[in-house]
């Protein structure tokens, strides 16, 4: 999975056509817990764009999109949000799923 790098890069992967960014945190136990079983979602959901997006590099960032828990989801197509799963709550792969699912757009 492709790291963000800059704020720049986020807004350029915000036009693509299909892409989930994944807030976390080296320190985060519940993004950690997730960590495992993130390579088979993303495997599994070619036609995705998966990006790992560090919250302590990019505060601002997580800030002006509202992401005050991690681990969060949120997704974008052609320029505009399509869908999020954020919150402090602990995440499992099956809700994780159940999310990308739902994003009619992306599917």
């Amino acid at each position: 999975m492709q790291k963000l790098t800059t704020i720049e890069e986020f807004h350029s992967l915000t036009t693509e056509e299909k892409v989930i960014f994944f807030f976390t945190a080296d320190w985060c136990s519940d993004c950690n817990f997730i960590k495992p079983f993130i390579p088979e979602i993303v495997e599994d959901h070619p036609e995705i764009q998966f990006i790992e997006v560090d919250r302590d590099q990019f505060l601002d960032l997580c800030g002006d999109l509202a992401v005050f828990g991690i681990p969060s989801f949120i997704a974008f197509e052609n320029g505009h949000e399509v869908g999020r799963f954020v919150s402090k709550d602990r995440k499992t792969k099956t809700e994780i799923e159940a999310f990308i699912q739902s994003l009619d757009n992306l599917e």
